[in-house]
């Protein structure tokens, strides 16, 4: 008689990691017009190492060999490179989807008509606020017009279901059925993130991260609302405020099991948020390809391997939050094995209190010191046919 072998939790495959990630970032440049105080990958000046045209397109013909689905591409502001279009139609004609996130600068009616054509491709317009004063706070004077127009050229174009993505500050918080109106507006979907203490956003965490009493807010909204609202699973640490499994979401960091970054120099991270030389895994260029960086890099062997509870362990919601998330607590100083630094049964607070060293970030490719400050308006741009000269972040890319 065969005995039928119990089929794995999903939950437990995604924790060994999979033959390719489902969720994989690729930020193709460093430049962009705006300097958002809370940047993860401190974007601003473009990095005369960035993969070529033909370097990106051998990287998407090896996601089209991993059967990788689809890729989400940002940056910096993507669609500054000059070849950001034929990338685009490149990747969509070897199979490989494109989600790619833009601030809405090279929006017009004419893209937006091009890209309502194509089945392949999903635009995700970044606004950290639901009016100007709250968005432009953050993101620059004039970026929440520049966002607006851009998605009425997606809609009169007839582009469906476009996404407003926003991360969520204890200044926009209150603003979430005023987000939710606004993409109802436009026949868009409403995504919202976390904010995380990486890139610039270690300079701003302290203020604009969400307080206890918003958090529990921003539970009881996601609950009531989460049907239609995209988290990208960001919220997985808000779950010890309810019942098990009352958050839609996968309740687990999947840094180098299930996702991972490449940046615009091939170098891949364990995570889009902790863009740091703790969690480099690799070069594409350097270590023979992105498969082989996935499938056999030191450290996303170990980021596969059982992870201890620490001092988590103990809790009754450890099933639920995991500790929390990998770069909130490394870029506040946090032990990885201690309570995430917004733990909503309290745990956080003790643990920032105590005498800690916070990380500073691999990179800054800011335009300098006023690009860290809100209140500086987009930069016009130039469209660049060639790398600039010099060393990396030496020239503005603008």
């Amino acid at each position: 008689m065969t005995t039928m072998q119990p089929v794995p939790r999903l939950v437990d495959q995604f924790e060994r990691g999979l033959d390719a990630p489902i969720c994989l970032t690729w930020e193709l440049t460093y430049a962009c017009n705006l300097a958002c105080v809370h940047c993860l990958s401190s974007s601003g000046k473009r990095d005369p190492r960035e993969l070529s045209t033909q370097q990106c397109k051998d990287v998407i013909d090896e996601l089209q060999r991993m059967q990788v689905f689809y890729v989400n591409i940002g940056g910096g502001e993507p669609t500054v490179r000059s070849d950001f279009w034929e990338l685009v139609d490149y990747a969509t004609a070897h199979q490989v989807g494109v989600k790619f996130s833009t601030n809405g600068v090279r929006i017009t009616p004419e893209v937006a008509t091009k890209l309502a054509a194509s089945d392949y491709v999903d635009v995700q317009i970044s606004l950290d606020g639901a009016t100007a004063e709250v968005n432009d706070a953050v993101r620059g004077a004039g970026s929440f017009a520049m966002a607006v127009r851009a998605l009425e050229n997606l809609a009169a174009a007839g582009f469906r279901d476009a996404k407003i993505s926003v991360v969520v500050t204890r200044h926009n918080v209150d603003q979430l059925d005023e987000f939710k109106a606004l993409a109802d507006r436009f026949g868009a979907t409403l995504r919202i993130t976390r904010l995380r203490p990486s890139g610039r956003g270690a300079d701003v965490w302290d203020e604009l991260h969400p307080t206890a009493a918003q958090q529990v807010r921003l539970y009881d909204w996601l609950v009531a609302h989460g049907e239609g609202v995209l988290t990208g699973d960001s919220f997985f640490h808000l779950s010890g405020l309810g019942a098990p499994g009352a958050l839609a979401g996968l309740n687990l960091c999947g840094a180098g099991r299930v996702v991972c970054l490449i940046d615009p120099v091939g170098d891949v991270y364990a995570c889009p948020f902790a863009i740091h030389d703790r969690f480099l895994a690799g070069n594409i260029l350097s270590d023979s390809g992105f498969q082989n960086v996935w499938q056999n890099s030191t450290l996303f062997r170990e980021l596969r391997e059982p992870q201890s509870a620490g001092a988590c362990g103990s809790c009754d919601h450890y099933d639920g939050c995991r500790g929390g998330c990998m770069a909130a607590k490394f870029f506040t100083g946090l032990p990885m094995d201690g309570p995430d630094p917004e733990c909503v049964v309290g745990y956080g607070e003790p643990a920032l209190a105590r005498e800690r060293e916070r990380p500073k970030p691999s990179g800054d490719h800011s335009r300098g010191a006023g690009a860290t400050r809100s209140g500086q308006g987009p930069v016009p741009l130039k469209l660049l046919t060639r790398p600039p000269q010099g060393k990396p972040c030496n020239e503005s890319p603008l």
